[in-house]
């Protein structure tokens, strides 16, 4: 299942975001609008189906530091909300503070609630709510079967409670967002593992940390035995250069013959934007790709004439997987634009608040108007 849309309530510097989600959705922004926030809390809820989203939220400060940073009403508990919806299933979360009288550390994110709801044509009916630790689903019946203490406070029932016999519809939304794939930077100092082979396992797609590169690249070469794309491709990026991945005793290694250069150039030995580049190859040229893909900034430490050709790889990447792009290069944004038909959202702070230039609050952005020059 593909996501539709999501929704973000009280994170950072979002107020209240309701974003449909396309094939190609590009969002650029100047740095301090919250640009990075959307990417963040993207991946802050893909953590309720791996169960960390509480752990995340304590790593980066707790929720005083992740919850809206602005001003609130009177009265206001300021819980941070977030949603996803598949079409005509949604999944929702809150997270608060403790009660006084909870069994739980001081200042430990909590899990308020939790739902999953499907739309009947102008219905739309609950199938699992969670109030605090108090799981309950609707049995074949209609009626509410309630599982008291089914998990602990922090931890979400999406990914704690697994009676999908009960409500199946939760093992379709966990696994739909544990397919969800989020590349934030690639290490390229001397030690990264990027640099090192790696153990010799079929790799259909990048891991976040492009820790499995040469295994991604080599699954290419040995597993499918067609590397013809991927060589078009370095091709566009570096004019007369070859790429080539292998395994042998185990491990899987990668190397880059330059057309100018006596020798192929192993991982330790690339400079670090022809690595990161090599990594963005992998991300959108895999085996088989996540059914959703983000990445922030990916034009971070590229030569300008490598975003032309990321452009045209993220272009024909959208056709097999959605891919959310949050950066501030216009550059990279004038090449997308020139690549597809994407519209390029612009990021904006108003008031405090993150903002999308044309995005209404009911989730769907306005028609643009035609400059002058093309009336």
């Amino acid at each position: 299942m593909r996501p539709t849309d999501i929704a973000i309530s009280n994170y950072r510097s979002i107020r209240r975001l309701s974003i449909p989600i396309h094939p190609l959705s590009v969002f650029v922004g100047e740095n301090g609008v919250g640009k990075s926030n959307l990417y963040k809390s993207l991946s802050l809820l893909r953590d309720a189906a791996t169960g960390r989203i509480t752990r995340t939220i304590a790593d980066e400060g707790g929720l005083n530091s992740v919850c809206w940073s602005g001003i609130r009403k009177r009265g206001e508990d300021g819980r941070l909300q977030l949603s996803a919806r598949f079409d005509r299933l949604k999944y929702s979360i809150e997270i608060g503070f403790p009660s006084p009288l909870s069994a739980s550390f001081a200042g430990e994110p909590m899990i308020k609630e939790e739902s999953i709801e499907t739309t009947q044509g102008k219905r739309t009916v609950k199938l699992m709510e969670r109030k605090n630790s108090l799981v309950s689903v609707r049995d074949d019946s209609g009626a509410w079967v309630n599982h008291k203490d089914a998990v602990l406070p922090s931890e979400p029932a999406l990914a704690g409670f697994y009676n999908g016999k009960e409500c199946p519809e939760i093992d379709l939304i966990r696994n739909a967002m544990l397919g969800w794939r989020f590349y934030h930077d690639f290490r390229t100092d001397p030690a990264s593992l990027i640099r090192k082979p790696c153990l010799a396992i079929t790799t259909p797609s990048l891991s976040a940390d492009g820790s499995d590169l040469a295994a991604a690249l080599a699954t290419l070469y040995t597993i499918r035995q067609d590397a013809t794309d991927i060589q078009d491709a370095i091709q566009d990026a570096f004019p007369g250069a070859e790429l080539s991945a292998w395994e042998n005793n185990g491990v899987c290694e990668f190397a880059l013959q330059l057309e100018d250069m006596p020798r192929p150039f192993g991982a330790h030995e690339l400079s670090d934007g022809t690595l990161k580049y090599i990594c963005l190859l992998a991300v959108f040229m895999g085996y088989r790709l996540p059914p959703f893909i983000a990445l922030n900034e990916p034009e971070t430490s590229l030569h300008p004439s490598l975003l032309a050709p990321l452009a045209r790889l993220i272009a024909k990447a959208s056709h097999r997987a959605d891919i959310w792009i949050v950066t501030h290069s216009e550059q990279l944004m004038e090449a997308l634009r020139s690549e597809s038909a994407v519209p390029i959202r612009r990021v904006i702070k108003s008031k405090g608040a993150t903002n999308i230039e044309g995005l209404t609050m009911a989730g769907e952005y306005r028609e643009e108007e035609p400059d002058d020059d093309d009336s």
